[in-house]
């Protein structure tokens, strides 16, 4: 079923019209001329079900305006469909925003707000949203159940996680428990070194749609770690490299600490002019090696040109 809330759908179906219809209602559509071409990843439609956002763009059976939601797991896997046999595509970190369109079956589809990135949730992922006041900035952080560094906790949160709560002495009081505010930055606060949260992950595994100190792909690291700098890029590697117009290119012979480098399929960020970081298929883990090893490599799987862009940021 669609997701709904009390008496009025949040996430409400609507009828789409036929194509080029004249007097189209409220709850119904007009597309004129053909349907536009779609990423899948990044725009929510499926055969019986699309995002009221491409409605008159993209033909769909039904619309669905979304329900706000934020994720309550430290980490939810992202899947492509809803099956625990699916791949993971990403992640939805504790407290990140959920656009909701459908919930069926103990799963919930839609994407998420950050980066727009489609998929299947576990419905027990999701609850109400909250207004995030602070953001973890250590690898991980314990969620205790007192202000107390002795005391359990329920959960261990990852960095980029967001909390909404209060200060109490050096601890932020949650609904969820206490953070010590050592492990957070206030939203907003930006990191002025990228490269150095990359760095803190070496040795990471290697995890194919990860966003955590539990497993990272390469996208995801860059992704995570230019977030801390408050700027938020796509979720894979191809859609990071298109978002980045040609004002960011850079001349490679001139590359410095935080400059991205794309290769077919990869993307690292450099340590300095010579070093990337990467989260790597070849190591199986994040690390820190020669960008000229790392190119000769993409050379001999005949990718032509081995790099497909070099990016500054800022």
């Amino acid at each position: 079923m669609t997701a709904q809330s009390g008496e009025n759908s949040a996430a409400h179906r609507v009828r789409m019209g036929r194509p080029g219809a004249v007097g189209a209602g409220r709850d119904r559509f007009g597309l004129t001329g053909t349907s536009q071409a779609y990423d899948p990843r990044i725009v929510a439609i499926r055969p019986d079900l699309a995002d009221i956002a491409v409605a008159g763009q993209h033909f769909a059976p039904h619309y669905a305006a979304p329900m706000m939601r934020s994720g309550v797991l430290p980490a939810a896997v992202l899947r492509g469909s809803p099956s625990l046999d699916a791949d993971q595509t990403s992640e939805l970190l504790f407290g990140e925003g959920f656009a909701l369109l459908d919930l069926t079956g103990g799963w919930a589809w839609g994407y998420c707000l950050a980066d727009h990135y489609v998929g299947y949730l576990s419905a027990d992922a999701l609850a109400a949203p909250i207004a995030p006041t602070h953001r973890v900035e250590m690898i991980e952080a314990i969620l205790h159940n007192a202000p107390d560094a002795a005391s359990g906790g329920p959960a261990v949160l990852p960095r980029g996680a967001l909390v909404m709560g209060e200060a109490e002495g050096e601890w932020l009081a949650t609904a969820h428990g206490y953070l010590p505010l050592a492990a957070l930055v206030e939203v907003g606060d930006e990191d002025g070194d990228p490269a150095g949260r990359a760095e803190e992950l070496i040795g990471t595994p290697y995890l194919w749609g990860g966003r955590t100190a539990k497993g990272i792909d390469c996208s995801g690291l860059v992704q995570l770690s230019w977030a801390a700098a408050g700027i938020q890029l796509p979720r894979d590697s191809d859609l990071q490299l298109a978002a980045l117009g040609a004002d960011k290119d850079i001349d490679p012979s001139a590359l410095a600490r935080g400059d991205l480098v794309f290769f077919p399929g990869h993307v690292g960020i450099m340590a300095d002019e010579r070093q990337i970081i990467h989260a790597s298929r070849r190591w199986m883990a994040v690390k820190a090696e020669p960008l000229a090893d790392v190119i000769a490599r993409s050379a001999a799987k005949d990718h032509d040109p081995p790099v497909s862009g070099y990016k500054r940021l800022r």
